[in-house]
């Protein structure tokens, strides 16, 4: 494959997902209002997810590819069958903050301004919401299995929640949990040990069967605390994207000012920090190998070697930020989501394999 497919909208792409059973399918969706799935060997538009009201900034499919979900940040959701690209289902929410299918039904989760998470069977629509505090849902995930979640907040506290009985089992707040807004979260692959990543610039780890903080991992930040910028304002840092990989005891976590750092989970320490001229929007690791790809404000995706901390390789392209990107199971192939207005399709070439 080349690394000439790409996809010009009118307005930046907000979010993009692969199918999951052979990405050969994206999804993307953008400030135009208008999401698309598209083939990716030719950028060919299979359908267009039409009569959303605002710009789609969730868009996924679900784990046997057969749905596509999309959903605006007015908080209109929609369900799609991909085989023949009909709306089989919608539903509105408060302003939508995030959204995810279950790992292995047509189930799917949301989280809104007004501090709700909902879940829904698709397509009957049978609905339940847990309520957290009256704060945005930040960030959140189903764990792995599907019977629980873990959802974060922006007044700092993170739940994890029953999804059968409804209640929240373990609740983390205060001294446990984040003193600014949650950004994200990501499970390790058993699901047994969840990150929690905030605005503080703290990652958490935190065992789910107990609830307890088992990890707690800070980096000093490359903004100093004197450094200002010429309208006055601090130079912020952040937690953007963190994630467990699934083949060492490491963790990833990507910050605002350009680090990226690999902890080693059972020392609790840093191992490495990989420097970016500019801010880190997402990581994602290979599925089965140490290998970790970021992508940032500069319009790069990057691969670094978390054994050693070096980076293996770097694909430009893009002249605004990179905004979202998704990776196949097989690590073969990246498509990004950017500023620019564009999507593309970058094949990873690895030298080591």
């Amino acid at each position: 494959c080349s690394n000439k497919v790409f996809y010009v909208f009118s307005g930046s792409v907000f979010c993009v997902s692969l199918d999951p059973k052979d990405s050969s399918l994206a999804v993307t969706g953008g400030e135009d209002d208008k999401a698309y799935v598209w083939r990716i060997s030719d950028g060919e538009t299979l359908f267009e997810c039409t009569g959303h009201k605002d710009s789609v900034t969730c868009a996924t499919f679900s784990h046997d590819s057969a749905m596509v979900a999309t959903g605006d940040m007015s908080g209109l959701i929609k369900v799609w069958k991909v085989e023949g690209g009909q709306e089989i289902w919608s539903f509105e929410v408060g302003d939508l903050e995030w959204l995810q299918w279950h790992p292995c039904a047509h189930v799917l989760l949301a989280g809104t301004a007004d501090g709700n998470t909902w879940m829904w069977k698709v397509p009957s629509g049978e609905c339940k919401t847990f309520q957290g505090p009256s704060c945005p849902a930040t960030c959140g995930q189903f764990l792995p299995g599907g019977k629980k979640a873990v959802v974060g907040y922006e007044d700092g506290s993170v739940r994890i929640w029953d999804l059968k009985q409804g209640n929240a089992i373990h609740v983390m707040k205060g001294a446990d949990g984040h003193t600014r807004p949650l950004t994200c979260v990501s499970s390790n692959v058993d699901g047994s040990l969840v990150l929690t990543g905030s605005v503080d610039c703290d990652t958490k780890m935190v065992n789910t069967a107990t609830g307890k903080v088992v990890g707690l991992f800070k980096t000093e930040s490359n903004v100093s605390k004197a450094s200002r910028r010429e309208d006055g304002e601090s130079e912020s840092n952040s937690v953007e994207s963190l994630g467990f990989c699934n083949v060492l005891p490491l963790a990833a976590v990507g910050y605002l000012d350009g680090t990226l750092a690999i902890y080693d989970i059972s020392a609790q320490a840093l191992r490495h920090r990989c420097q970016h001229e500019s801010g880190i929007v997402q990581l994602l690791w290979e599925d089965n190998s140490p290998v970790v790809y970021t992508c940032s404000l500069d319009g790069a995706v990057r691969l670094w070697d978390s054994r050693s901390g070096k980076m293996i390789s770097e694909y430009c392209g893009h002249t605004e930020e990179i905004l979202d990107f998704a990776l196949n199971k097989d690590a073969s192939i990246v498509v990004t989501a950017s500023g620019d207005h564009k999507a593309k399709v970058f094949c990873v070439q690895r030298p080591d394999r």
